[in-house]
């Protein structure tokens, strides 16, 4: 199955190392976690938006978010759509790869110096690491039973408030008739200097689609990949990039969708029998949050009807919410290997060594990070 997809509105992320902290300076700082973190959510949210705005204005009509991506301007659709709708809530919205992120909390609550009031992260494997420290507040925003079981923590801890997948994506005009259909066509010598990638071993999202190709072609399709003449670059939005501005015909590692206009200058591929990835980004309010109400009012937004409704990908985490014609729920993939995330993000020994396998095979990641450096405390 191909179409053409935007990508203007996708969450592209780096992921954590953070769950390594777990002890010592981390560790230590964890023991004064708010003891009602830990807790249940108690039922869902009943107030509706437009209550929940004017608690959060009272509040003080502040919020500040720290959420996964590539580049600093990849979430201003997202700002805009919320500000529109919530004039007067000053939000501030830090996007960073989430491997950044998720350490920088860390370090904030271990200094006393937190920042935000809400993380939206690929680095599922840090909200489970999070919830058991009792840095999260339990919360079950309106439309919480509706969410698919895996894209939510039972006790409200977090939750998805969007459907994610990675894959190989192609231009049309550039392949003509010679479209790649499926994985095992990218390493055709024909297609030599003619692919970009992100790093595998920069973003765990495209480490473990890069997984994923090796366990079902094997390591001799790597090795075909690594005389591909492959550009690879920094962020998860560079191949769809690269591929947009007829740089490169293919791109490899990047989100898209399966339902974007015909006219679209990159076709993303879901071929089946053969893998992809997805998995639901994960956001939570932090315990120590200054900002609780709004963070609440932001969940709400992001759960709606409306809102999953007009997902980029059509793809939403409700279940009650119909993907356009010709697409299923993204849980109805079996070869998006949604439970596998997770448990492969959980296991960090054996993301190392897969990250320090593609570098023998790919070279070293080289070049700054695609979101800049915002530094320790960004959004202070």
């Amino acid at each position: 199955m191909t179409s053409s997809f935007s990508r203007r509105r996708a969450l592209a992320a780096g992921a954590g190392v953070g769950a390594a902290f777990g002890l010592g300076a981390f560790g230590a700082a964890s023991a004064s976690a708010s003891p009602a973190a830990s807790g249940h959510a108690g039922p869902e949210e009943t107030r509706t938006l437009d209550e929940l705005y004017q608690a959060a204005l009272a509040e003080g009509g502040k919020l500040v978010i720290y959420a996964g991506g590539d580049t600093p301007t990849q979430q201003d659709a997202t700002k805009a759509a919320f500000k529109a709708r919530f004039p007067g809530i000053a939000l501030t919205l830090i996007v960073d790869y989430s491997k950044y992120h998720d350490v920088r909390v860390d370090n904030q609550l271990a200094t006393g110096t937190l920042v935000p009031d809400l993380v939206q992260l690929q680095t599922v494997q840090d909200f489970v690491r999070w919830k058991e420290q009792g840095r999260l507040l339990p919360y079950k925003p309106a439309g919480f039973s509706k969410v698919y079981d895996a894209f939510k923590d039972r006790q409200g801890a977090w939750v998805a408030v969007s459907a994610l997948a990675f894959s190989f994506m192609y231009g049309p005009a550039a392949v003509g008739s010679a479209a790649p259909r499926t994985p095992l066509d990218l390493v055709d010598p024909k297609w030599r200097g003619k692919i970009a990638s992100s790093y595998p071993h920069d973003d765990d999202a495209v480490l473990y689609l890069y997984s994923l190709y090796a366990q079902t072609y094997g390591w001799d399709w790597v090795a075909k990949l690594a005389t591909q003449d492959v550009r690879f670059a920094r962020g998860s939005n560079s191949p769809g990039d690269a591929v947009s501005a007829g740089q490169k015909a293919i791109g490899i590692g990047g989100a898209g969708s399966l339902t974007a206009p015909a006219s679209s200058p990159t076709r993303f591929v879901v071929a089946d029998g053969h893998p992809f990835m997805a998995w639901g980004q994960r956001a939570a309010i932090l315990a120590q949050a200054k900002n609780p109400t709004a963070a609440k009012l932001y969940l709400n937004w992001q759960l709606s009807t409306a809102q999953q409704q007009a997902s980029f990908n059509g793809w939403s985490v409700r279940t009650d919410v119909t993907p356009p014609t010709g697409l299923k729920p993204l849980w109805e993939y079996p070869n998006a290997h949604l439970d596998g995330f997770p448990r492969f993000m959980a296991d960090r020994a054996q993301i190392e060594r897969w990250k320090q396998t593609f570098a023998l095979y790919f070279g070293e990641v080289k070049g700054d990070p695609t979101p800049g450096w915002p530094g320790l405390h960004p959004g202070s």
